[in-house]
């Protein structure tokens, strides 16, 4: 599966956008009815059934489903127990064909992230104080909104790469600062070392360890554009073994040292304020 990018919403385009969460009582039901907005459910304990268009979608705890405008639904909420879920319904005027299509071909069940959850929190506590067209509100609805095709992505690109693979890429990016050997690599990723070699050139065309210094790489130039750290704090921070040996991987990266990757994106960046002023 592939997606393609996805079309531009604009924040004009979006009339309101409202919040809600609710528990079912063991056996509730709600519904027929024609949903009127692109509404994201998501669902924390029970289990719900949708009947969308006469066709059924179950739904487990831990999910985000997402909810075209025009469709009829009717719910049906677990038997045994409470179901407990949120929501965040976006309206959007002039929803176009593309637009449309392309969210309609977005899995309608992701697994639901601490990103949409923290969305989904805001939205709630601030719509107490505000209403459903305040600017901040729209704002924080689009957000959600382009959020589900990025999340969506990401679950393709995960289907994409081998478990380990995956496990090994993970657990880098959350330990890059530390010391990592290939050994360590392979026991988190639960493969011998031999065979994370030969599964990181297949999916990534890449070695374990080279793509560890790639990312340790990509961290300290975000560091260096974006923060003030001096370069010591910068190579501690990223794992490198000596301030030398940073300056010598970043150099061979890039042909720029680690100060003029600095000077140039701070010139750039002044020279966009004087623009705007």
């Amino acid at each position: 599966m592939t997606l393609s990018p996805a079309p531009a919403i604009s924040l004009e385009s979006v009339h309101s956008v409202t919040a809600g969460s609710i528990v079912y009582p063991p056996g509730g039901r709600f519904g027929p009815r024609i949903q009127q907005d692109i509404q994201l459910v998501m669902l924390y304990t029970g289990s719900m059934n949708i009947v969308i268009n006469g066709q059924l979608l179950s739904v487990q705890p831990g999910c985000v489903v997402k909810l075209m405008p025009g469709r009829e639904e009717a719910f049906a909420f677990a038997k045994a127990e409470d179901t407990w879920h949120r929501w965040v319904a976006v309206h959007v005027q002039g929803l176009s064909e593309e637009l449309y299509a392309f969210l309609d071909g977005l899995p309608s069940v992701l697994p639901l992230t601490e990103e949409m959850n923290r969305l989904t929190d805001l939205i709630l506590t601030l719509q107490h104080s505000s209403y459903s067209d305040d600017p901040i509100i729209c704002t924080l609805g689009l957000a959600a909104l382009q959020l589900y095709p990025t999340e969506s992505l990401r679950l393709v690109n995960e289907r994409e790469k081998h478990p380990s693979v995956y496990k090994a890429i993970s657990w880098m990016q959350e330990n890059y600062a530390n010391d990592i050997s290939l050994q360590e690599l392979a026991v988190q990723a639960g493969v011998s070392s031999e065979h994370l070699v030969r599964l990181f050139r297949q999916y990534e065309n890449d070695t374990p360890i080279h793509y560890l210094w790639s990312l340790r790489i990509k961290q300290a130039i975000n560091l260096l554009v974006h923060t003030g750290l001096t370069i010591t704090e910068i190579s501690e921070r990223c794992g490198f073994k000596t301030t030398h040996h940073f300056s010598r991987l970043i150099k061979q990266s890039t042909e720029l040292t680690a100060s003029q990757i600095r000077q140039q994106s701070w010139k750039g960046l002044r020279t966009s304020k004087n623009r705007i002023r």
